[in-house]
């Protein structure tokens, strides 16, 4: 899940807007933790789609 649908539990507001000091916080922690925090959904199929099609045709071409 990505951080811009998260809702802060301090002020009730979208973690992305940053309204408050612990959405801030928790914006940074995302961000910085992990790379696909910020993609969305597709570009992580897409990315995986690619992974597997390519995994695919290097055991096809050593077979």
């Amino acid at each position: 899940m990505t951080y811009d649908r998260l809702v802060c539990a301090n002020c009730a507001s979208p973690v992305s807007e940053g309204r408050c000091p612990v959405c801030r916080a928790n914006r940074e922690r995302l961000q910085q933790d992990n790379f696909f925090a910020g993609l969305n959904p597709m570009a992580l199929i897409a990315l995986l789609a690619l992974l597997i099609a390519t995994v695919a045709l290097l055991a096809h071409q050593t077979a």
